[in-house]
């Protein structure tokens, strides 16, 4: 079906503490499934549950646009990182509304692991009215209806869509789950092998493991 918005524009936020091949190729294919026009990714200034391992806000964005540098699809978006205090998803959801518009489709990206515990976001109910929010399955993690609340249960059906034309129809509402490659990638075990001088070559791109050689970063 022919989009009736103009633009189809994907989110994916995060501290990218650092960003690795799991979270491009999840882009990567939700830019596919979802027919997305471009997708953003944000990395978080200061996230509200602070990692004790969390680098600079400069680093990290610095290796996101390395990361993404050679796909014309992936765009960097610094807008937490200009603002001040803790970087809440609906404040940038507003601010990207300021921007663009009432009526371009925006697409939240998250982890179902994220998701079973929505219901603490920052004016969590506000987000769904600034976004649409594509559900993707974690490795190892069974998004299964005993972890979620009963308001996420209610939320799901009210807001849940397998078309995915939907999310082009409209510029937010809709809750999609898409299935994407398992890479069993995190973060965590690329700092662990940094600081225990294992090799991370083919978890992430070349460029951003020269970037943390360079910096000496987590070590």
């Amino acid at each position: 079906m022919q989009s009736a918005t103009q633009t189809a524009i994907g989110l994916m936020g995060g501290t990218f503490n650092p960003i690795h091949f799991g979270h491009l190729r999840m882009a990567q294919e939700l830019a596919e499934s979802l027919n997305l026009d471009e997708v953003r990714f944000i990395p978080a200034a200061n996230p509200p549950h602070k990692s004790a391992d969390l680098i600079s806000a400069e680093h990290r964005a610095a290796m996101v646009h390395l990361g993404v540098s050679n796909n014309p699809t992936f765009t960097v978006d610094n807008r937490e990182l200009l603002r001040s205090g803790a970087s809440y998803t609906v404040d940038t959801l507003l601010s990207l509304r300021d921007e663009f518009g009432k009526e371009v489709s925006l697409t939240l990206f998250m982890g179902s692991d994220a998701f079973t515990k929505f219901n603490t976001w920052h004016r969590w109910q506000e987000i769904i009215q600034l976004c649409h929010i594509a559900l993707v399955q974690r490795p190892l993690t069974a998004s299964n209806k005993e972890v979620l609340p009963k308001v996420l249960e209610t939320f799901l059906h009210n807001h849940y869509t397998e078309n995915a034309d939907e999310l082009h129809e409209s510029p937010s509402g809709w809750v999609t789950m898409q299935q994407i490659t398992a890479l069993d990638i995190s973060s965590t075990t690329i700092r662990d092998s940094i600081k225990n001088h294992h090799s991370v070559r083919y978890l992430m791109p070349d460029s951003v493991i020269d970037y943390i050689q360079t910096h000496k970063l987590y070590r």
